[in-house]
């Protein structure tokens, strides 16, 4: 019984000192703009497809977290998500890297591509669109 209420304390104590719920957090989610993107000039239907982009990591800070892939109807949104390191010392070099998704057709409507590319000056959201007609084989 005592080795039982022992383990219970531990596992109590252990889950406990483990809190995720950290309010100094050092890590944060910034999304990047896509600086380029491969798309094919057309899709098959029913075909699977990899696009590629490419992206700028701003400092040493900065690490790929995900793609942002965002859709309704026809309308892709993409970008990069990465964790930044906010507690930390960071070289202020540009990192370039290329990241590799697939895309399914699904649709016969042409898809279109919206790769985000930052804000202007007022806080908009600036895209480039890039259209994909889908072709029946």
């Amino acid at each position: 019984m005592i080795k039982k209420l022992l383990l219970l304390i531990i596992t109590i104590l252990t889950v406990s000192s483990c809190s995720l719920r950290d309010e100094e957090s050092n890590l944060s989610i910034e999304t990047l703009p896509i600086k380029q993107a491969e798309v094919p000039i057309e899709f098959d239907y029913g075909a699977i497809y990899k696009l590629k982009v490419l992206f700028d990591l701003p400092s040493g800070c900065h690490s790929f977290y995900d793609l942002f892939y965002q859709y309704e109807n026809s309308t892709r949104i993409v970008a990069i998500n990465s964790v930044v390191n906010t507690k930390m010392a960071c070289t202020e070099v540009l990192i370039e890297r290329e990241f590799e998704f697939e895309v399914k057709v699904t649709q016969q409507a042409d898809y279109i591509f919206k790769f985000w590319k930052g804000t202007d000056n007022a806080g908009n959201d600036i895209f480039e669109e890039i259209i994909v007609p889908v072709v029946t084989p």
